[in-house]
């Protein structure tokens, strides 16, 4: 009970609500649930929604959420790094064959990790393939497709404007996500 607590203390929680409900997942399903089709229901990609989820965690944080306190910023610093050591767990796991005794090292030693969430995530990454690298990859697609249209839009650019743009069509590909919000020839 104490590592549960640890691993969801109030900053956690205010974080796991960032990510799970308000701007993250709910906001951006919202969204997404505007525009019912079947054909955008069966191309819902995980890793747009995942990484939407975990680009609100950081962007919350660069808005000054919790009067900027730097604890927020540590835990949301620390649930990102978490974001990478799944990737790198998934990766070890089902590529390199990592034993669980080095996946609990990896989670709790180098990502802090809490020792019954990393051995609940040792049992997720050997029931799934390729679930976890999609936070990851999926933020990095957010952040630099933030900071593209930042450099295309120059002063017309806001977050909100941003932020509408790429919700506006649902849940993509990531790898489209660009060419719908520029507009451009999906090729």
């Amino acid at each position: 009970m104490r590592s549960y607590l640890r691993e969801y203390n109030t900053r956690s929680i205010y974080n796991l609500t960032i990510h799970e409900a308000m701007p993250g997942h709910y906001l951006q399903l919202m969204h997404a649930n505007r525009y019912q089709s079947p054909l955008r229901a069966v191309l819902a990609s995980g890793t747009f929604i995942e990484g939407w989820a975990v680009y609100t965690e950081r962007m919350m944080v660069e808005q000054g959420f919790l009067d900027s306190d730097p604890l927020m910023h540590l835990i949301q610093l620390k649930w990102y790094l978490r974001t990478i050591g799944n990737a790198i767990l998934d990766q070890a796991v089902h590529v390199d064959g990592m034993t669980r005794e080095a996946a609990l090292r990896l989670m709790t030693h180098d990502t802090f990790q809490e020792e019954r969430e990393a051995a609940a995530k040792w049992v997720r990454a050997q029931l799934t393939s390729a679930q976890l690298p999609t936070y990851f990859v999926g933020v990095q697609e957010h952040l630099a497709l933030r900071e593209e249209a930042r450099k295309k839009w120059g002063r017309r650019f806001t977050l909100k404007g941003y932020h509408d743009a790429v919700l506006a069509f649902g849940s993509p590909p990531v790898r489209y996500a660009r060419e719908l919000v520029f507009d451009l020839p999906i090729e």
